[in-house]
């Protein structure tokens, strides 16, 4: 099996190829990214004769095509959605298979702030969905779409408790990448940057669709403030969580359900720090007059605050879910819980969000590969691991000390 890494040089993308070399079937591990120099510290930090660098540039669609046509899968580890779509379209029509980790569900994409998306001439969002859905299918191409930590392990976790139960009512996915406790202490906001920091902020200022009483309805990010306490795996802590767009497919392909949403974890006190930057106007993009200069508030914030979020060198991050599964079970009001804290691995210095994101993908194109999952056209992650497939997944998982616990309460 031949795999192939898109933003293998970026610390997630890295820690999947890191992970794609241990695997005695995998034979070939590509990285692809625009500088030579950070394939090449990638290739050196893996230390495997398995990995192939290619410095492209993908907007390059015929060079791209020609380096996809040698490879079994594909691994899309891209922050932004143009250069996702942009690798994700030139994969279908090049006939590879794909695992997109993107927050965006490229069957119904996002109609705000689409980062730079550049649509085929008279096509709008949802016909491009809708088409590259269509030639996935058409080319025999898998797209797994949005398998990483959230979406990804959340949406397979909840897709599991909703088979589990006779009548599927409420999910409510709390899931988010933290700094440990000590970090946290040691940065604004009660925050550390895991992951690209103005993709975090993008979303926070969204609207956002969730399902509530049985009907799609649109909100405003970062409301509905929720403390929770958390106390598995021998920890007990307050966390808060509050609306994101973070699990986007579940309004369409769960319409069944009566209450959904995704909600992104933090330490407390950081929703309160986000809703008065909010109420500032800090977080807006629309620029402001400054003396001589037209400035965006958002880009001056995101300038000031991001080196005092970089993690320092004795900071680590832990990643937490808690999804909670609500329906009727042998008719009795039933609960299903999928639980997870995972703390950062130390010794190979790959972060907490790096491993449950990208060992959540890379396990998902070994499937792919090893034909397993072999659905064509944009799969979303609570549908590409149905029945059989999700006891296999979830001990995968565990083989990389991700662990994911299950617990059942009647709720009567």
């Amino acid at each position: 099996m031949k795999v192939l890494v898109f933003g293998g040089s970026g610390k997630i993308g890295a820690a999947v190829a890191w992970d794609l070399v241990k695997e005695a079937d995998v034979e070939t591990v590509g990285i692809v990214g625009r500088r030579l120099k950070s394939l090449k510290q990638t290739r050196d930090w893996i230390g495997s004769d398995k990995v192939q660098m290619h410095s492209l540039d993908i907007a390059d669609t015929a060079t791209t095509t020609l380096v996809m046509q040698t490879y079994d899968v594909g691994i899309i580890a891209l922050p932004d959605r143009r250069t996702s779509y942009r690798v994700a379209h030139t994969a279908i029509e090049a006939g590879l298979n794909i695992v997109d980790m993107l927050e965006e569900y490229h069957r119904r994409p996002d109609l705000y702030e689409t980062e730079g998306l550049q649509l085929p001439k008279g096509m709008g969002l949802h016909d491009y969905g809708e088409w590259l859905h269509i030639r996935a299918r058409e080319n025999g191409v898998t797209f797994l779409d949005g398998v990483g930590f959230a979406p990804g392990i959340s949406n397979v976790a909840a897709g599991e408790g909703i088979r589990k139960l006779d009548e599927a009512q409420s999910v409510i996915a709390r899931v988010g990448g933290i700094p440990s406790k000590a970090s946290a202490a040691r940065h604004p906001l009660r925050y550390m940057i895991t992951w690209a920091f103005d993709h975090v902020l993008r979303e926070y200022v969204v609207k956002l669709n969730v399902i509530k009483h049985g009907k799609i309805v649109e909100v405003d990010a970062a409301t509905e403030l929720e403390s929770f306490r958390f106390n598995q795996f021998g920890v007990d802590e307050v966390l808060e969580c509050a609306i994101t767009p973070g699990m986007p497919s579940f309004i369409y392909t769960r319409p069944q359900l009566q209450e959904f949403a995704e909600k992104t974890v933090r330490w407390p006190g950081h929703w309160q720090g986000v809703r008065t930057l909010k109420e500032c106007g800090l977080l807006e993009l629309e620029p402001v007059q400054v003396r001589d200069y037209q400035v965006a508030p958002r880009e001056v914030l995101l300038a000031a605050i991001r080196p005092r979020l970089k993690p320092l060198p004795e900071d680590t991050d832990v990643c937490v879910m808690w999804v909670s599964v609500d329906g009727i079970k042998d008719g009795h009001p039933t609960r299903f819980n999928y639980y997870l804290w995972d703390r950062a691995d130390a010794e190979n210095d790959i972060s907490s969000m790096a491993r449950v994101t990208g060992f959540a993908a890379s396990i998902a194109a070994l499937f792919v590969g090893r034909g397993l999952i072999s659905q064509t056209g944009i799969v979303p992650p609570e549908d590409c691991l149905p029945g059989p497939l999700y006891t296999p997944y979830i001990e995968a998982l565990k083989q990389r000390n991700i662990v994911i616990l299950e617990t059942e309460e009647k709720l009567d």
